[in-house]
């Protein structure tokens, strides 16, 4: 509410000050409207965030891997790789990953010109609310671009990819890995598939990823 309208309000309510009064008297800076980050915290479990992350491969041609990601237990719920993402294409993604009637209320995604006709109609369509970042604001959709990061550093710089059928193995065992066993600070130090405590029993080891990581658990 603006100066000229809490004036107002105070001309009803018999109160005889000048505008500029008011205006003196506002806080500065703040925003009427709640923050991006507000918006994240009062409806995470109610979000998904999308992005396209770019994988070269040992022949230097480019693939492009699809990320959905729930907010509410930072869970990587669908992937899927492809040479050309078209927007029919991730209309069907979108589907895939919330099939009968699973589809969160908002989705977070940027501007990227695969995002067409053909995916804000299924966006609708579905009822969900679409939510596009800003321009050149990546920090707006700061979940997935986390996810993408964290993939990047524990996965892909350590790996070759050989062609479609190889990336879509190896982030297959790394969403197992994400999901059921890696802990998340912001999960106060649980998986997004929450892991129950285990106080007793010998410690196992499984290798994960040729032993790019391990599951421990005890048995």
């Amino acid at each position: 509410m603006g100066a000229s309208r809490i004036h107002g309000e105070l001309l009803m309510l018999g109160f005889e000050v000048a505008q500029s009064t008011v205006s003196k008297y506002m806080v500065r800076g703040g925003s009427p409207s709640q923050s991006w980050r507000t918006f994240f915290r009062n409806h995470a479990r109610a979000i998904a965030a999308i992005d396209l992350c770019v994988v070269p491969t040992l022949t230097f041609e480019c693939l492009f891997a699809v990320l959905v990601l729930g907010h509410g237990r930072r869970q990587l719920l669908w992937f899927a790789v492809t040479r050309h993402p078209t927007a029919e294409w991730l209309a069907q993604q979108l589907v895939e990953a919330f099939p009968w009637g699973t589809a969160p209320i908002y989705l977070v995604r940027d501007n990227d010109g695969a995002y067409g006709w053909a995916f804000t109609s299924r966006v609708r369509a579905m009822g969900i609310r679409d939510r596009p970042v800003s321009p050149r604001s990546p920090w707006q959709n700061p979940y997935v671009e986390r996810l993408i990061g964290t993939l990047r550093r524990e996965c892909l710089d350590h790996v070759l990819i050989y062609g479609e059928r190889h990336l879509r193995r190896i982030l297959t065992l790394y969403l197992l890995y994400y999901n059921e066993t890696r802990t998340h600070l912001g999960l106060a130090k649980d998986a997004p598939l929450r892991r129950s405590v285990q106080r007793s029993g010998a410690i196992v080891t499984t290798p994960i990823l040729s032993g790019l990581h391990h599951r421990y658990v005890r048995i």
